[in-house]
C-alpha cells in the first residue's frame, strides 16, 4: 500500500480517470461516492464542478462544501474516490456522513479502501473536523470492516423509508 497518494481531481489524469470512470459504468454497480456518477464527457466542466463545490460555489440549496480526491497509485493508475462533506445536514447526520468513498471493482479486496479512509481522515482533520460520522449499508461488510479498522465506532442505526438499514460510525480523528 506504499507510494498511494489522495489527489484533487485534475485534467492531467484525464485518461486515468475515463479508465476508472468506464470500469464503474461496465460493473453496473452502483456508482460511490455520489461525484463519480457525473459524466466526464465534459471533463473540463467536470473538474470545474468538483472545485465549485469545494469552494461553496453554486451550491444548490441544501448542499455543503464537499472536496473530492481521487486515490493513485505510483503509476498514476485511480484505484478509488473519496468525497468529504465539510458539515452534516440532518439528511448526511442519518444516512450520508462527512465521507463517501468507493474503489473501482477491478481493486477491491486489496486493502485499497482501508487506506482510503485512512487517509481521507488526514484531509477531514486538515478541514478542522475532528469526529467524522462514516456510513454503510448494513450488508456492506466490506465498507464496514474498513470502518472499523480506521477507529470507527458505531453508533444508532438509521432506518431509511425503504426499509433499509444505515449503519452509522463515529471516528475520533
Amino acid at each position: 500500500m506504499n507510494n498511494l497518494n489522495l489527489v484533487k481531481p485534475t485534467i492531467k489524469l484525464k485518461d486515468e480517470y475515463l479508465s476508472f470512470y468506464q470500469e464503474w459504468k461496465e460493473s453496473n454497480e452502483d456508482m460511490v461516492p455520489w461525484v463519480i456518477t457525473k459524466d466526464p464527457q465534459n471533463f473540463e466542466g467536470m473538474i470545474e464542478f468538483l472545485i465549485n463545490n469545494e469552494e461553496g460555489i453554486n451550491l444548490p440549496e441544501g448542499w455543503v462544501r464537499d472536496s473530492t480526491y481521487w486515490l493513485v497509485t505510483e503509476s498514476n493508475e485511480i484505484v478509488g474516490a473519496v468525497n468529504i462533506r465539510h458539515q452534516l445536514t440532518e439528511k448526511l447526520l442519518n444516512c450520508g456522513g462527512h465521507i463517501g468513498y468507493g474503489i473501482r471493482p477491478s481493486k477491491r479486496k486489496k486493502g485499497y479502501a482501508t487506506e482510503l479512509l485512512a487517509l481521507a481522515l488526514v484531509k477531514t482533520k486538515d478541514l478542522g473536523i475532528n469526529k467524522v460520522l462514516v456510513v454503510c449499508d448494513s450488508d456492506n461488510i466490506a465498507s464496514k470492516r474498513t470502518i472499523i479498522k480506521n477507529g470507527g465506532i458505531q453508533d444508532k442505526d438509521y432506518i431509511e423509508k425503504d426499509g433499509n438499514i444505515i449503519n452509522r460510525f463515529w471516528i475520533e480523528i
